[in-house]
């Protein structure tokens, strides 16, 4: 592909990628100054960037946005994608966050490929190769050196906080091997749009958008708001998305690998987290372990992958 045709796909993707981890450092930064739930925030920012996605997928093509909901089977896959895909995903990242902190939440929860190689080994989709050992290696590593900073006295986060990003890295996985045929199918705006609206819903019937006294807030809280929905949230997937049309799978993973990155930087630097020498080695290593698979999979893997997209989709 002519590489004046390239750019903008690497000018989406970085933004993208960006958006989603400094975006996980601005919802810290809520939780901490505000005392904002972590339902709250997942309800409100899943409902209005589904909305705006949804609008700018109605801006393409009109048509396109309900059709989804006349296929029976799409009703099914769509809700269910909203629920256990969508909101588990996001819910449970965010609670990693409110407990620990935003570079670590954002780290295990990029441990989703490992789950995707155990999912596919479990269920005798493919065999455990030599490769796939040597990534759940470096992911096991990566990870213990993550969360002890080279120590067992202590953790560098709360067990609950590790908890819940581990639970993060598996809802990412279901989110990844579930999405395939929908997204293929229906279009990204609208399966995603349709799914943070899904999941907005869901956790809305914990807690309504409106259940919080938002009276005593400064402007700063608004603009932080604003930013984790519309910058960290809306503007990110569909950043990425876009980025798709113009670039290779591989290189909008690892460009994509900003997203951890930036996660620490902005922790380190605004939040002042601290951040220690084999943190940042473990760091390392899961960002290698995600690069190594993504470029390291041979066609026959790609197509086990296809096939265990196809059948749980179908069932």
């Amino acid at each position: 592909m002519d590489n004046q045709l390239r750019w903008p796909g690497f000018i989406f993707v970085i933004l993208g990628a960006s958006f989603w981890g400094i975006g996980g450092t601005v919802a810290q930064r809520l939780f901490q100054q505000e005392s904002i739930t972590v339902e709250w925030l997942v309800s409100i920012r899943l409902l209005i960037a589904g909305i705006l996605l949804l609008f700018l997928s109605f801006i393409r093509d009109r048509k396109q946005v309900l059709k989804i909901w006349s296929d029976k089977t799409a009703r099914i896959q769509i809700v269910i994608f909203g629920l256990l895909g969508m909101l588990a995903v996001q819910y449970t990242y965010m609670a990693s966050i409110q407990l620990g902190n935003a570079a670590v939440a954002t780290l295990l929860q990029y441990l989703a490929p490992v789950f995707i190689i155990l999912y596919l080994v479990l269920a005798k989709v493919s065999k455990l190769k030599a490769r796939d050992l040597f990534a759940v290696v470096l992911a096991l590593t990566g990870t213990f050196l993550l969360l002890t900073n080279g120590s067992l006295a202590s953790l560098s986060v709360p067990v609950s906080s590790v908890i819940w990003g581990i639970l993060s890295g598996i809802a990412l996985a279901f989110y990844t091997l579930y999405a395939g045929v929908l997204l293929k199918k229906w279009g990204s705006l609208n399966v995603i749009g349709w799914a943070m609206i899904i999941g907005g819903m869901g956790m809305s019937s914990i807690q309504p958008p409106w259940s919080v006294d938002t009276s005593n807030w400064a402007l700063e809280t608004y603009l932080y708001l604003g930013f984790v929905i519309f910058f960290g949230t809306m503007i990110a997937f569909w950043f990425y998305i876009e980025s798709l049309k113009y670039l290779k799978p591989q290189e909008t993973t690892l460009l994509g690998s900003l997203e951890p990155l930036t996660a620490i930087i902005t922790s380190v630097l605004w939040l002042h987290i601290p951040f220690g020498t084999y943190q940042f080695l473990g760091a390392s290593l899961i960002l290698f372990m995600v690069l190594y698979l993504s470029f390291f999979k041979d066609k026959s893997e790609k197509e086990r992958l296809r096939i265990i997209r196809t059948e749980k989709l179908g069932s």
